[in-house]
């Protein structure tokens, strides 16, 4: 598979870009003939270069991977490469991204698609989990849980209590006696057939 990447220009660069692409004759003198992209030392932050011009640049991650496909004759399509980065260039003035992670997708339906459509991390208490890990080390190893409860005292002062629950059988409901049918045979579901023949 090749590698590619989005490459998202504003609107002025883009029509430079598409000029210098779509002219027939390359030894004709431009000055948008030179193209550069050069990366920092960070290896997130660029310069485009186009032309006499530069725009500064930053790589971002895109919310999930975008496939891109070619075709020879308009009818099979080849499956080229996995695409999850985007080299978005700004204006000079534009402000650059707070995050290595862009919040949209490609197209309308995917903006703001890192709140909308992932699923964040459940806010959970450390110390909720390390005691619900205990009790589960504890069950596991006795088949007890311990509670913990607060008592208070006659003076109005609370202390932990430590009590065990012991597991008690459950009793089944609605279960038939197996002494109550003594003197019948036994009869199975076959046997309720209906008795009209």
């Amino acid at each position: 598979m090749e590698e590619q990447f989005i490459l998202r220009v504003p609107p002025s660069v883009a029509e430079r870009l598409e000029r210098l692409l779509n002219e027939e004759d390359p030894s004709s003198s431009s000055h948008d003939k030179e193209l550069d992209l050069s990366f920092f030392e960070d290896g997130r932050n660029s310069t485009f270069v186009i032309g006499n011009d530069s725009f500064p640049a930053s790589l971002l991650d895109l919310p999930c991977v975008v496939e891109s496909y070619k075709t020879y004759d308009d009818n099979v399509l080849i499956k080229t490469a996995d695409i999850g980065q985007m080299i978005m260039v700004r204006e000079e003035g534009d402000v650059a991204p707070d995050s290595v992670e862009y919040r949209h997708g490609l197209t309308p339906p995917m903006r703001d698609a890192r709140r909308r459509r992932f699923r964040r991390e459940p806010d959970l208490n450390p110390e909720v989990v390390q005691r619900v890990e205990r009790d589960l080390w504890s069950i596991m190893k006795s088949g007890t849980a311990e509670v913990t409860t607060q008592e208070e005292d006659g003076d109005g002062n609370a202390h932990n209590v430590s009590k065990k629950l012991e597991a008690k059988p459950v009793a089944k409901p609605d279960a038939p006696d197996p002494a109550a049918n003594v003197g019948e045979a036994e009869r199975s579901d076959s046997d309720d057939s209906d008795e009209s023949m």
